[in-house]
This record gives C-alpha cells, sequence and structure tokens, in this order.
C-alpha cells in the first residue's frame, strides 16, 4: 500500500487490494471511498468485492467513482460530504491517487474542508491547494486556474 495523507483526516492511495482493508482499518482509518468506476478494475476488486471486504474490517465503503465526465463541483460536493459523516479518517483510492487528490483539491478549493482544513483561512488558495498536493507527490498544477476559479481567488 502507498497511503499518502493530504491531512490527518484524508489520505489519497493508489488501487488497494481487498486483504490490505485490515491493515487500512488497523491504521486507524474509517472510511473507504472507491473513486475507481469497475470499468477499470479485474473482478477480483469490483465494488461488490471491495465492500464486503471492508465491511468485514470494520470500515465504511463509500463508491464515487470518477470519470471524466463526472470529475466536478458536484461530486467533490459529495466526497466531501462522505468525509465530513465519516466518523474518522478517510482514505480514498483510485488507479494512482492522482484523481482522489483532484476531487479533494476542487473541494478544497469550494470552502469543503473534508473534515480538517489546511490551512486557517476557510477557503485556501489555489497555490495552497497545489503545494498540499504536491508535497505528498502528486503535480495538480495544470489545475491551478480552474482551483484558483472554484476559490474566487
Amino acid at each position: 500500500m502507498d497511503i499518502r495523507p493530504l491531512t490527518t483526516r484524508y489520505a489519497v492511495s493508489p488501487q488497494i487490494n481487498p486483504e490490505d482493508l485490515p491493515a487500512i482499518a488497523a491504521a486507524g482509518f474509517k472510511t473507504v471511498i472507491n473513486n475507481r468506476p469497475c470499468s477499470e478494475i479485474p473482478p477480483s476488486h469490483q465494488t461488490d468485492v471491495m465492500a464486503e471486504a471492508a465491511a468485514a474490517a470494520g470500515l465504511n465503503y463509500v463508491v464515487l467513482p470518477i470519470v471524466h465526465s463526472s470529475l466536478g463541483p458536484d461530486l467533490a460536493k459529495a466526497q466531501a460530504q462522505a468525509c465530513e459523516s465519516a466518523e474518522g479518517p478517510v482514505l480514498a483510492y483510485c488507479a494512482s491517487g492522482t484523481r482522489c487528490t483532484i476531487v479533494w483539491a476542487m473541494a478544497q478549493a469550494m470552502g469543503e474542508t473534508m473534515g480538517q482544513a489546511i490551512c486557517e483561512t476557510e477557503t485556501p488558495d489555489a497555490d495552497t491547494i497545489v503545494n498540499a498536493a504536491a508535497a505528498q507527490g502528486y503535480d495538480i498544477g495544470m489545475l491551478h486556474g480552474q482551483l484558483a476559479a472554484l476559490s474566487n481567488t
């Protein structure tokens, strides 16, 4: 597993395996968000398999697949709501963790804290968001303009 924390309450990861879920629970995560569409993954990692393994590990499991056409403010709000309602830290995964990071960045720019703000201001500016992602190895600099527009900064 390659878990990368963006905040103390929200981390992202490339694809996880069903057998990883007990270790994810042991690491203190309470909710896992699957941002990967089933059309991209083999039967061994489909939503029903992962949901069953998450339940067996005592984790809440949320499915919010990210595809190009769904990546927007509505999905960012849904991801933020899943984080806000979580009873503890959240791990979101997709193929590489990039889509999970992008939806987090959009939510941050829109003022959705996802359980924890990344700075003292209510809505971080685009530079703060991009730098937080870069610190965990995700280059989302190409979204700077969109993030600035979302945050009106």
